[in-house]
Parts: C-alpha cells; sequence; structure tokens
C-alpha cells in the first residue's frame, strides 16, 4: 500500500443524513490529491442536516473513521467537516476603501474584505465562508485579482455564507466525542461544488445541485464566482417515503427499491418490467410493474427540480439587475447519492430546458473506485477544500495533518482490526 509523507494528509469527513463517508487523501507535489483510505457506513442519529441523537451520530463516525485508518495505515486526529441544513444562510456584501500608497496590496484587500463581512448577523449565527467575487478600483470593475494595481479607492464584493451557531456546535461536538480535531467547518454545497465542476463551468455560469438523503443544496456559479447557494431540507428520502406509502412497504426495503429498479421518467421503462415489493406484517410480497413505481418516483423528482430552478430564476433575475453574468451556458450539474437514479438527467433537463450531466468527482487519484461516484462528491470537495486552504505553497505545509505513522507493525494493524470489529458487532 502507497504510503504518505508526514505532513501532507488531509481528511474529509461527510456526515450526512444517511451514510457518513470518511476519506484520507495525500496531496502529491503538482497538487492531486491521491485517496490512500476510506471509511464509510451508515449513518444513524442525523436527520436533516442536524444532529437528533448525539451518542448514534458518535459511534458511526467512529465506525466509518476506523475503516479509513485501516485502510490509510495512519492515526486520524483532525478532519475538515461538512455542514448543511436549512439554517445555511447566503448573502451578498461590499466593502470600500482607500489604496494605501497608489498600488494594491495585501493589507488593502485584507481591509475592504474585513469591511464587508463586517456585517451585523443574529447572535445565533456564526459565518461560516467569506468569498471574495469581483473588485472594483475607481471605475475599473470586475477586477479578478487586483494586487499591485494602481488606484484610489477600491470595493470589493464577497459571497457571506453563514450557519447556525447550535446546529453547528452539536455536529462539532459529536466529531471531537470520537477524540478527533475539526479543522474547519465547510458548506457541503461547497464542498461538492469543488470536487465536480471545472473551472470553465464556473465562469460560463452553471448551476451545482447536490441531492442527498435529507438535503438538496443548490448553488449557482457565474463569472468564476459564486453567486447564490441555498438548501432545502427536503430530497432523497422524500421520494423514499412516496414508494413506501404508495406500495405498503416498509422504509428500508423501499430505499433498496428506488435504488434498484427507479427511474425518474416512467416513459423510458418498458411495461414489461417488473419489481417484487415486500409488504409488512407478514403479507406475502407482491409484484408490480417497474412503470408503475417510476410514476410515483417521477412527480417528486420533477417538484424537486422545480424548486431549485425557482432558486435559478429568482438568482438570475437579481445578477441581471446588478449587471453581472447571468445566464448558466455550462448548464446543471446534479451531484449527491440521490442523484443515481435512471432517467433523472432526462426529468432534470425538461424541467430546467438546459443541457445537464451528473457530477462526478474529478482530479483524485490512487482508490478511485472508491470515491468516484456522485455519493462521495462532497467527502472528495473537502479534500480539495483542505489542500486550497492548508497547502498553499507545495514545500510549505501546516502543522495541522493527522500523523503519517513511520511503520505499522503487522500486529498493531491486527488489533486494530479487532477493535474495530468488536465496535461493528
Amino acid at each position: 500500500m502507497m504510503k504518505a509523507s508526514e505532513g501532507n494528509i488531509v481528511v474529509g469527513l461527510d456526515v450526512g443524513t444517511s451514510n457518513i463517508v470518511a476519506l484520507v487523501g495525500e496531496v502529491l507535489p503538482d497538487g492531486q490529491i491521491n485517496i490512500i483510505g476510506s471509511g464509510e457506513g451508515l449513518s444513524s442519529g442525523m436527520d436533516k442536516g442536524g444532529v437528533n441523537d448525539l451518542e448514534s451520530v458518535v459511534k458511526s463516525i467512529e465506525r466509518a473513521i476506523n475503516q479509513a485508518e485501516l485502510m490509510a495505515e495512519c492515526q486520524i486526529s483532525n478532519v475538515y467537516l461538512s455542514l448543511s441544513g436549512r439554517h445555511i444562510a447566503s448573502r451578498i456584501e461590499k466593502g470600500m476603501g482607500a489604496i494605501s500608497d497608489e498600488e494594491v496590496v495585501q493589507e488593502d484587500i485584507d481591509r475592504v474584505i474585513h469591511t464587508a463581512k463586517s456585517i451585523k448577523i443574529g447572535e445565533e449565527q456564526r459565518i461560516l465562508h467569506v468569498i471574495p467575487q469581483e473588485f472594483t478600483i475607481d471605475y475599473q470593475k470586475d477586477i479578478k485579482n487586483p494586487l499591485g494595481l494602481s488606484g484610489v479607492r477600491m470595493e470589493a464584493s464577497v459571497h457571506l455564507i453563514s450557519c447556525h451557531n447550535d446546529m453547528a456546535r452539536n455536529i462539532v461536538k459529536a466529531v471531537e466525542r470520537c477524540n478527533l480535531k475539526v479543522e474547519q467547518l465547510i458548506y457541503s454545497g461547497l464542498a461538492s461544488s469543488n470536487a465536480v465542476i471545472t473551472d470553465d463551468e464556473r465562469e460560463l455560469g452553471v448551476c451545482v445541485i447536490d441531492i442527498g438523503a435529507g438535503t438538496m443544496e443548490v448553488s449557482i456559479w457565474t463569472g468564476g464566482a459564486l453567486r447564490h447557494t441555498k438548501v432545502f431540507a427536503y430530497a432523497g428520502n422524500a421520494v423514499t417515503s412516496d414508494i413506501a406509502f404508495a406500495f405498503g412497504t416498509p422504509v428500508s426495503d423501499a430505499e433498496e427499491i428506488k435504488i434498484k429498479f427507479g427511474c425518474a421518467l416512467s416513459e423510458l421503462v418498458s411495461k414489461d418490467d417488473t419489481v417484487n415489493v415486500p409488504s409488512v406484517g407478514g403479507r406475502p410480497s407482491r409484484s408490480l410493474q417497474r412503470q408503475t413505481l417510476a410514476e410515483v418516483i417521477e412527480p417528486r423528482y420533477t417538484e424537486l427540480m422545480g424548486m431549485a430552478n425557482q432558486i435559478i430564476d429568482s438568482t438570475q433575475a437579481k445578477l441581471r439587475e446588478d449587471g453581472l453574468k447571468h445566464h448558466l451556458a455550462a448548464g446543471v450539474v446534479l451531484t449527491g447519492g440521490a442523484s443515481q437514479i435512471e432517467g433523472l438527467v432526462e426529468c432534470a433537463e425538461r424541467v430546467f430546458r438546459n443541457q445537464v450531466r451528473i457530477g462526478k468527482p474529478l482530479e483524485v487519484r490512487g482508490l478511485t473506485d472508491y470515491v468516484k461516484e456522485p455519493h462521495h462528491s462532497t467527502a472528495v470537495g473537502l479534500l480539495h477544500y483542505a489542500k486550497d486552504s492548508q497547502f498553499y505553497d507545495e514545500n510549505e505545509y501546516q502543522q495541522s495533518a493527522p500523523k503519517q505513522r513511520s511503520g505499522a507493525s503487522l500486529a498493531e494493524l491486527i488489533q486494530k482490526l479487532r477493535n474495530w470489529i468488536k465496535k461493528e458487532f
């Protein structure tokens, strides 16, 4: 197994409503991420991005972390953690300031950004991300990097993403109960965008829709900048519930049926295809037409896509008023676990009237068989975010990564495997 050198390891932990994913990545000298460990399991105690049973979440996290440690042969102590939920808020603010010496230096940039983010938010809120969009120097607009340019006055437009303090505190508490340190909380929609879209798509205009089990995150990019984000506490589990109620089958079986046989566009399904549907209360299972299943699924996915389309329309109208790029020339990218259903691209293209593709993680090496699927987008995006924030110079690393063992003995690995099996069973 490939071993990473000490100090260039990053760990992403995505705690979702239905699944938990822990990924260990090695940042290579060329900036690529080499996946060396993966841990994944069912999530318990989470609902719509929030913690509703702390101890259950702790146990779920421990299982995923232990698996990742065994595979990567490393001891994880620090993680980059995802956060979602309808408490996430998005706003654009502006900051102004004089240029100190006729030429923009880093202190000038920091000052105007600080001014922009110094707005009052509710005491129960905290700012997660401050993302610069464009700068204006005197009469010159749409500047991406003002460093070194001459002028008298500078204005910055920044995108602020905030969250509810208690919601963030609860998920951090669960991670810390596992003897882990949270390096940074990262909005899930930002992380998944980092994993599945290219710089060209950001520039041309693209909407990333991350459809999980409990939340759906909509992120709109134009002109290379994140313009708007919105979280709906309504996603893949709604489809599962529809199947369970329509056919009188347990929720767990409904989820399995959705994954194996579901289709988001009924006309794509043959009338001859059938599905075996388990019943409840000891009743015998039944055989139903797969097209009937699709007719239950299609309206809910159409509704989900319609909700996202309303956000796109309102955001485009606001961007148009502000004189900014508003077209989504690169279309829509769907990702997340609930995007992995047949017919969703065709269903979405009818709603958006734009090109649609399924987004899978980009620019990763190593254990790609484990991670190159849409439900890993957020976890891979966390690694990209960690790389960009930590490794600002390829030869200079911050001391905040998990420590790689110089050589774990076979006995140590066997003992760790035994400990993990005890926790599992």
